[in-house]
């Protein structure tokens, strides 16, 4: 059973987020499972923070908050089944994490296909595929 599906998605990547949108929305109403929307920020590097607002972590993390709350208004499911969660650190760390503090049953993502780039240079779905403890659900673009 899918009492959990964790959602990680990349606000810069539309197609993608709407195609992993559209999966989700579909297993969640099949095993009336809850859905939790995740984005994960790196932080700010230490060098910069001198040249960053004060308030910087607190714009971004409102600006992005929004954008998550309008995905999971559309996603067309229970409003009271989605929640959603904005991260800082490293990304494929953080969605590991937070599946295993939440209890997920399955983290679903889109990912690219893999080409020789990041095969050389890995990517966030492979490590996540590798290293997680529950089950790995993963969208390409394209069929």
């Amino acid at each position: 059973m899918l009492g959990k599906i964790l959602l990680p998605i990349d606000l810069a990547e539309a197609e993608m987020t709407r195609l992993a949108l559209d999966e989700a929305r579909v297993l969640a109403q099949a095993f009336h499972s809850e859905l939790r929307l995740v984005n994960v920020r790196s932080v700010v590097p230490i060098a910069f923070l001198d040249y960053v607002p004060e308030d910087f972590d607190r714009q971004i993390r409102d600006g992005i908050e929004k954008e998550m709350a309008a995905f999971a208004d559309e996603i067309g499911y229970a409003r009271e089944r989605v929640s959603t969660k904005v991260l800082f650190g490293p990304i494929h760390h953080m969605i590991l994490a937070e599946a295993e503090d939440w209890g997920a049953d399955m983290i679903l993502l889109c990912s690219h296909r893999p080409g020789m780039a990041r095969f050389l240079m890995g990517s966030t779905a492979s490590a996540i595929v590798q290293r997680a403890k529950c089950s790995v659900w993963v969208v390409r673009p394209g069929g």
